[in-house]
């Protein structure tokens, strides 16, 4: 289980730039809902933002504190 403000503040480090939602789909805090905007995604394909919130999610994807990532990603408009 991880707690929004830490899925945030982990994607924040990595992107500082990024606006971050994260909603806790069922309440336990490992099936989580997450839109990331930031300008670091500009000329990125839709993987390679991915892959940037993943990296910045690593540690809590290995062990499992989050099983469940729905995941959008954008650049600012």
């Amino acid at each position: 289980m991880v707690h929004p403000d830490q899925v945030k503040a982990a994607i924040a480090s990595a992107l500082p730039d990024a606006c971050v939602e994260v909603e806790d789909l069922t309440g336990g805090g490992d099936h989580l809902q997450v839109k990331v905007v930031s300008s670091a995604f500009a000329g990125l394909s839709r993987i390679k933002q991915h892959q940037l919130v993943y990296g910045a999610l690593r540690s809590e994807l290995a062990s499992e504190a989050i099983h469940a990532l729905a995941l959008q990603t954008g650049t600012p408009a």
